[in-house]
């Protein structure tokens, strides 16, 4: 089944994660199709980008059985690769939406956990509805976040901030994500808000629309390269090591994991 929808309208691009039996969880086909769909829209004349989820959830982050092929696979010929420029196919997931030339809008809903929220990271501006759940869930998998969210989240909350996300893999509110910068706004329909922000930046000029992206992008960067590198280093020190398939096991099983 497809996993991504891509419709155009209005010189808006609507992309729609569309597992959401699964709660949009992250298999490789999604991660392709996620991919896909920002390649495609890039090469498009869309003016602006509306990314969401379908059914309970924007996206839950990795799909349980992902977790499965980590003991079965050489981690570092699956993450040191640089398979599109300066990434990774997981890292693209995220990262594409920076290479998208127009802005690129993330309504957010349920849960928007771990790859989920790396994957909201990539867009310019995140509106929130007042259900939405958000985190950085790598730890309670015994991993660090690795899809773009080191390279992104920098330029978005303080650093003791980032810290606490990351260390504690704990869910945070729609309204403290908003406090804290990871999202941009709220609202009770986040789409519809998205629609209305879209509308309003497509009357501005196309060209101008474009320079000032690219500006942004020049303007925010820190050596990004180096910092999406460090993230697939790290992940391969972890994948498939013991202490690590202990989490994912005590965690599939509704346990604590135990460390000696």
């Amino acid at each position: 089944m497809a996993r991504v929808s891509v419709e155009y309208k209005d010189h808006i691009a609507r992309v729609t994660l569309t597992r959401g039996d699964k709660m949009n969880a992250l298999d490789d086909a999604m991660i392709e199709a996620i991919v896909n769909a920002g390649q495609e829209v890039a090469a498009s004349e869309a003016r602006a980008v509306i990314l969401s989820g379908e059914g309970k959830s924007f996206c839950a982050g990795l799909d349980l059985a992902s977790f499965a092929k980590m003991g079965q696979i050489d981690p570092e010929a699956w993450l040191m690769e640089r398979s599109h420029g300066e990434t990774n196919s997981l890292q693209e997931c995220a990262m594409c939406w920076r290479r998208v030339p127009v802005p690129v809008i993330a309504a957010l809903h349920g849960s928007v956990y771990g790859g989920g929220l790396q994957v909201a990271l990539g867009a310019d501006i995140r509106i929130a509805a007042p259900d939405t759940q958000l985190a950085l869930m790598e730890l309670k998998w015994g991993l660090v976040p690795d899809m773009g969210g080191m390279a992104l989240l920098p330029d978005l909350v303080r650093s003791d901030v980032l810290r606490q996300l990351t260390y504690t893999a704990r869910p945070v509110s729609a309204e403290q994500a908003e406090r804290w910068g990871l999202v941009t706004s709220l609202a009770d329909d986040a789409v519809l808000a998205a629609q209305d922000l879209a509308a309003e930046i497509v009357r501005k000029s196309p060209s101008a629309i474009r320079a000032a992206k690219r500006l942004i992008e020049v303007a925010e960067s820190k050596g990004r390269a180096d910092v999406l590198m460090a993230e697939s280093r790290e992940s391969v020190g972890l994948i498939g090591k013991p202490e690590q398939m202990e989490v994912i096991a005590a965690q599939m099983q509704g346990r604590a994991p135990k460390f000696d």
